[in-house]
């Protein structure tokens, strides 16, 4: 296009790709060769900012107990010890999370007992394909 040519209003943009269902979550699939950004889940993403926040809100001494730290944010002592858990994950697992690139990672899955050996926790915790 030369520099006085008119935008056009509508551009319209093909791309080939399959939508398959991933742990009850429809997912798009690209064919071989194809890249995407992923999307990171917000859910899980806001579960780890929680627990770091928790952790260093008990560290810093602003609380002293897990119950008197429940007991303000309105939850459960066992459901934040559950989550405060996730500090414990390897930071690979961690970043991958965030990355959004770790579809088959769910909240669900990471408040199940994983192991503390961080290569333990991927091969336990991660189907995370490394799309680095």
């Amino acid at each position: 296009m030369s520099r006085g040519s008119p935008i056009p209003e509508t551009v319209t943009l093909h791309v080939p790709f399959l939508v398959v269902k991933r742990g009850g979550r429809k997912e798009m699939q690209l064919p071989e060769g194809g890249t995407y950004s992923r999307r990171s889940d917000n859910t899980l993403v806001k579960a780890l900012a929680r627990a770091f926040r928790w952790k260093r809100m008990l560290e810093l001494g602003d609380f002293a107990t897990i119950a008197e730290l429940a007991e303000r944010e309105g939850i459960a002592p066992s459901y934040m010890t559950r989550v405060l858990r996730l500090t414990l994950l390897a930071p690979d697992i961690v970043e991958a999370i965030l990355d959004g690139k770790a579809p088959d990672v769910t909240l669900v899955r990471v408040l199940e007992p994983f192991p503390a050996e961080w290569e333990r926790q991927y091969l336990s915790i991660c189907a995370i394909k490394s799309n680095a």
